[in-house]
């Protein structure tokens, strides 16, 4: 199933966009922005579909200090991640929550970090993802959800090579 999220292309899935790119639709002739595809028009069968397919995602990001997965250590886990309602233009809404090994973690920021990046490679559709530590896990959680959260601070992240090979090393696919 994965496989066929990944041959699709943005071009198939963005309404009308001659470019093909993942950015703002065109609007209509009343200046409307028609809704984004339903889940089914996705290719998923409901929403339990897509939670499965982002847990398959995450399963095999590798943790930055020893050689298991994010599964592996209860990390990111199935029940974790939450389909809500789509906004008002029908675009779906994930919530991804994870589980540091300890509460003092100094990589749970990176981890947040890995769990953006591999997902926003890897579905072809708008999302909207939010990202966050499981509530009472982590001593300063709010300001890492926050940062995980903040477009501009993963922007920047993603903009350090250090930072960003980190990222790359933990997400690769193993062959």
């Amino acid at each position: 199933m994965l496989s066929f999220f990944r041959k699709k292309t943005s071009e198939d899935l963005t309404v009308g966009s001659p470019s093909g790119s993942k950015g703002s639709p065109l609007v209509g002739s009343n200046g409307a922005v028609p809704p984004a595809p339903t889940l089914q028009e996705l290719g998923y069968r409901n929403a339990n579909d897509l939670r499965e397919t982002i847990y398959d995602i995450l399963r095999t990001i590798r943790d930055p200090e020893k050689p298991n997965t994010l599964e592996d250590l209860a990390v990111v886990y199935e029940e974790g991640i939450f389909v809500n309602e789509p906004t008002p233009n029908n675009v779906n809404v994930v919530r991804v929550e994870f589980n540091p090994t300890v509460p003092h973690c100094s990589l749970a920021t990176l981890i947040g970090l890995c769990i953006r990046m591999k997902i926003e490679r890897n579905i072809n559709h708008n999302l909207k993802l939010d990202i966050y530590i499981k509530k009472g896990a982590h001593a300063t959680e709010d300001e890492i959800n926050k940062q995980i959260n903040d477009k501009e601070r993963i922007a920047a992240a993603m903009e350090n090579p250090n930072l960003k090979q980190l990222v790359e090393n933990c997400i690769k696919e193993e062959d």
